[in-house]
């Protein structure tokens, strides 16, 4: 592999700058160079096609060309397989752990909680992930603004604000919903997400029809999407009221998802990280809000996670569903979203070229955003990585992200320390 260029080099000094002079820092403005010419000896498209020995052609932020003539070659890739920058449909990226290392972020300064949320930005650009949808949390917003603004690296983010939290009728009338969403898209929010249901053992729909018709309806109204987290029989009901996005799932059936098909509205499951990572950081997550008060009521989530893996398995089997790659990554899980496509293919029996295009060119539809990323194409963003190793063959290869560029800007030419 070539030596980073001149330009390259000049950020990788101003990311130096940045990383030592703390969240406080000055505004970074990202300048992409002029034009660089990346050679692939593998190259995934990001849609299911596979080409060999081509080149990429980047002028300023985005890809004008796939020419295998083109020349000079400014990053020789041809030992590593290339492909589109991933997209994680369902993190949160301001989930933190405290001063004490428990969940929640107790203790820390304002100056040091903005330094956290940068560094789960950083983590997760680094890992491959070029563009992430953050869901649940209005401390979102800034740390999008700051990352567009170039004042710190990490992924485009998608943000849905406030969320909408079923309590039934305390929830509100269907007007006041519809108010909620007006409010939520004036604050900014990219999307709208919706409690509809508890979790996979409690799953009892927290939404009324009438609520749920509201909420996806006003949001259609004012050009956002919906995303769902649903269980059970919130899953029918949600698809019913045309929301756009269902997460989790589980506790659906057979016909409940068919009707999603039918009705083109996307499911993310999630295979197997979120309960992992509670597992690996139970010390860190028992006792705080929402989780177990003590590490034996841990236990019940090793039992979750083969009912996770028979529910994606049972989607895989229904025509038509479009299923997408969201992690649900939160505290102890930034910058380790690539475990997830290891759980889906390893224990789900999900296909290493279908894995590939849900965090691609199915992610970016499903944002609404596949006319700018995804794939590998002219005209779209230049979010490229590279692996050492062929993710189709072995799907460990995810861990092994060894080239970040997003947007014509190269953060990563090289192994991570430790590889």
């Amino acid at each position: 592999m070539k030596k980073l260029g001149r330009a390259a080099k000049i950020l990788f000094c101003s990311m130096a700058f940045l990383c030592a002079s703390g969240s406080g820092a000055g505004t970074f403005v990202q300048q992409p160079p002029k034009r660089i010419v990346i050679a692939a000896g593998t190259l995934l498209d990001g849609k299911g096609k596979v080409l060999h020995n081509t080149r990429i052609v980047v002028a300023g932020s985005k890809i004008v060309a796939i020419d295998p003539k083109a020349a000079p070659v400014d990053y020789d890739l041809g030992a590593l397989t290339v492909m589109p920058g991933w997209i994680d449909a369902h993190v949160h990226i301001t989930w933190i752990f405290g001063k004490d290392g428990r969940n929640g972020g107790a203790g820390w300064t304002p100056d040091e909680v903005a330094q956290q949320y940068a560094n789960n930005a950083r983590v997760t650009l680094l890992a491959g992930f070029t563009t992430v949808q953050s869901v649940g949390s209005a401390a979102d917003l800034p740390l999008r603004d700051r990352v567009a603004r170039g004042e710190i690296i990490g992924p485009r983010i998608l943000s849905s604000a406030q969320p909408l939290t079923g309590q039934g009728e305390q929830t509100g009338t269907p007007e006041q919903i519809r108010e909620y969403v007006r409010a939520q898209k004036q604050a900014g929010a990219d999307l709208i997400k919706i409690f509809a249901a508890g979790g996979p053992t409690s799953n009892a729909p927290t939404l009324s029809q009438a609520q749920l018709d509201a909420v996806c309806d006003e949001a259609r109204n004012v050009g956002l999407r919906t995303l769902v987290h649903a269980y059970g029989p919130a899953v029918k009901m949600s698809t019913i009221a045309g929301c756009s996005q269902i997460e989790h799932g589980v506790g659906a059936t057979e016909d409940d998802l068919k009707l999603m098909a039918s009705k083109g509205v996307y499911l993310d499951p999630q295979a197997g990280l979120v309960w992992e990572n509670y597992l690996l950081n139970k010390e860190k997550f028992v006792g705080t809000p929402y989780y177990p008060r003590t590490l034996e009521g841990f236990a019940s989530m090793e039992k979750l996670i083969p009912l996770y893996h028979q529910f994606l398995k049972q989607a895989l089997n229904v025509p038509g569903l479009k299923i997408l790659f969201g992690t649900d990554a939160l505290a102890g899980s930034h910058g380790r979203n690539a475990e997830e496509f290891i759980d889906r293919v390893r224990d789900c029996g999900v296909d290493p070229m279908a894995a590939m295009v849900s965090a691609n060119y199915l992610n970016a539809q499903a944002l609404r955003l596949s006319d700018q990323i995804g794939s590998i194409a002219p005209g779209l963003q230049a979010d490229i990585i590279a692996l050492d190793g062929d993710p189709l063959t072995d799907i460990t290869a995810v861990r092994r992200v060894v080239f970040v560029m997003k947007g014509g800007v190269v953060y990563r030419n090289g192994p991570r320390a430790g590889q």
